[in-house]
């Protein structure tokens, strides 16, 4: 099993920079949100960030080798995950970071398909190995993780159950749906489906699949879908939902939707903070790294 992750941190998180509607946040928190990266608020009593518990449960899956996307101003997860370039001893985990520079014509990063060929290109043993690639502002559960190093296909997703997802129906309706096949394997992904056509996505067990941004790849077979990954018409950036279906296009009935029927905590808002806070309260009091060996 494989025990390389890759974690985009790069984005420049502005849905998170955007106003407020709530007042359930202090000021300190508000200044936080608008300046941090999102996988480096603060979320628990001690100051920690959400990107504790996701390696948490990385490391509980059993992956070692964790690369972190970050962007040019990468000081501050520095002071988190360790001050080298490459193989920091966090808690047993054996953390790099992997820089996502700008074209100079931009202002904004290229998208999640450039934030992993840029790591692989950095890292270029990658290229020769699996690895797992996941956002750093969800929180994907141990199990999630788990089911990506086990399965024997080469390239897998996690496709969640859309009802288990506890966000409002408005934003549930947002998501894209993942289309498979009899054998769950992925066909397509429908970006804002019409509601009348809905019900033709379930899967065979009649769920609708959503994507939450977690997948397994073979390095060599996915590089030059990463390589030749065109940018989104409308959001102008290189996708990896887009690299994805260039690659089963040329190879198809090869992407595995592992079924999941969970919540995945998202941090995406500043109204999500106190969401994110509550749900941590409940199911991770404390991070025991001792018990994750």
């Amino acid at each position: 099993m494989h025990t390389n992750l890759i974690i985009l941190a790069g984005g420049a998180s502005s849905r998170m920079k955007k106003q407020t509607t709530g007042n359930n946040l202090s000021a300190q928190e508000i200044t936080a949100a608008n300046q941090r990266s999102k996988s480096l608020i603060s979320v628990n009593p001690d100051g920690r960030p959400i990107l504790d518990y996701l390696l948490y449960n990385a490391k509980s899956a059993g992956y070692k080798n964790i690369y972190i996307v970050v962007g040019t101003q990468s000081e501050l997860f520095k002071e988190f995950y360790g001050t080298k370039e490459k193989n920091n001893d966090f808690h047993g985990l054996n953390i790099s970071f992997a820089t996502q520079h700008i074209p100079k014509e931009r202002i904004k990063p290229l998208g999640t398909a450039d934030a992993v060929y840029q790591a692989v290109m950095q890292y270029p043993a990658l290229n020769s190995e699996y690895y797992t690639v996941c956002n750093s502002d969800n929180l994907y559960t141990a199990e999630a993780f788990l089911a990506l190093r086990k399965t024997t296909s080469d390239t897998a997703f996690i496709g969640y159950d859309r009802d288990a997802l506890e966000f409002s129906m408005e934003r549930v309706a947002r998501f894209a749906l993942a289309k498979l096949n009899t054998k769950n394997q992925l066909v397509d992904i429908i970006e804002k489906p019409d509601l009348k056509e809905v019900e033709n996505y379930k899967d065979a067990s009649g769920t609708l699949r959503v994507s939450m941004n977690i997948f397994k790849f073979k390095g060599e077979v996915f590089l030059k879908y990463l390589e030749n990954c065109p940018i989104h018409p409308v959001r102008n950036e290189k996708e990896l939902p887009t690299a994805l279906l260039n690659m089963i296009k040329k190879h198809p009935n090869t992407v595995e939707g592992i079924p999941f029927s969970e919540h995945v905590p998202d941090l995406t808002a500043k109204e999500d903070i106190s969401i994110v806070k509550k749900y941590l309260a409940k199911h991770h009091k404390t991070l025991d790294w001792n018990d994750r060996n």
